[in-house]
């Protein structure tokens, strides 16, 4: 018998997926232009960039933050795109493919957060 309101996880990863989608719509097209055309064209200063400014942005509570917020989520966006594309392409993706694909987000947000951490602050 199917119950109706049997528990399931998959909105937490929906959750993820779409605030990880919002984010890259809202600053993928920045962070692109910045990192590959801004600076390098000379529209912004090369200063902008350079170690120092990133280790203390990196080095600030709210830069921690907001570097953690687009990598992990950044992740946690793609990762639910692959497994989900998985059944377009006919791998019908059982429990090990789910463990797999949401493990490795888990594992490169938990490497973000100690790399964020190990920078101090």
């Amino acid at each position: 018998m199917n119950d109706p309101l049997k528990r399931s996880h998959e909105p937490i990863f929906w959750l993820l997926f779409g605030a990880g989608g919002m984010l890259a719509a809202m600053l993928g097209a920045m962070l692109v232009f910045l990192l590959a055309f801004g600076v390098p064209s000379g529209l912004l200063p090369a200063e902008a960039l350079s170690y120092t400014t990133m280790r203390d942005f990196a080095g600030n509570v709210f830069g921690k933050g907001f570097l953690f917020a687009v990598v992990a989520l950044f992740f946690w966006h793609a990762v639910h795109r692959i497994f989900h594309s998985l059944h377009d392409i006919g791998i019908h993706a059982g429990l090990p493919a789910r463990v797999l694909v949401y493990g490795t987000a888990a594992i490169g947000t938990l490497i973000a957060a100690a790399a964020l951490l190990a920078i101090g602050f």
